[in-house]
């Protein structure tokens, strides 16, 4: 969804720097290969995300929700040459996809990658985290948030994905509806929680810059 002008839009992009050919090369293969490409952070987002992994300079990034590792290799970015990054994701057809770009890439050394739930991986990682990435099945996004919050280190930044919903967010609820329900919770979580200081960025489907007290 946009949620500025298409004219907008595209002046914005114009005025981005330009992918990395291997993201570019991974952009048009998941729109070639990949169900729902839209999934993908594509190139505006994809250099915010790698802006921001530089600014901070992560030693320790968490990712949850790879999909086909184009966001990893954008957050990858900013990370210091001793510095790691897990990715989770539960979908065992993308494994291999992911991987190959990740071999391709200067951090194929610094990415570990993890198949399965999330829910259940993230208690097992024995890491204190400088950011983290969460754009995974929203119906679960209060708990990542609980499952992480104590493995922030103070400053530390949580990135959450697609918290405007396309506009639902702001629509009458369906009952069945249980992304939006829980995004609706999850904001307001992030709003309310004295651990953090939030603010939503209109980038894309709604990104939430989140830093840790």
């Amino acid at each position: 969804m946009h949620f500025l002008p298409e004219t907008i839009d595209k002046y914005i992009d114009q005025h981005t720097p330009k992918e990395p050919e291997l993201l570019a090369q991974l952009n048009r293969e998941t729109n070639q290969k990949v169900l729902q490409p839209r999934m993908l952070s594509g190139h505006y987002q994809g250099r915010v995300l790698s802006l921001i992994s530089k600014i901070i300079q992560p030693k320790s990034i968490l990712e949850i929700g790879t999909y086909t590792g184009y966001s990893a290799l954008c957050l990858a970015e900013g990370l210091p040459k001793e510095g790691k990054l897990h990715t989770i994701d539960i979908n065992e057809e993308l494994y291999d996809f992911q991987q190959q770009y990740f071999q391709l890439s200067p951090w194929k050394n610094q990415i570990k990658q993890y198949l399965g739930d999330a829910t259940e991986i993230i208690p097992e990682i024995n890491e204190m985290f400088d950011l983290v990435f969460i754009d995974a099945d929203k119906p679960n996004y209060p708990q990542y948030f609980e499952l992480i919050i104590d493995k922030m280190n103070s400053g530390g930044v949580i990135l959450s994905d697609n918290v405007l919903w396309s506009g639902k967010v702001v629509e009458e609820l369906k009952k069945d509806d249980e992304s939006t329900q829980a995004l609706l919770k999850y904001n307001k979580l992030l709003t309310e929680d004295n651990r953090i200081e939030s603010v939503i960025l209109p980038i894309r489907d709604g990104l939430t810059l989140s830093r840790v007290k």
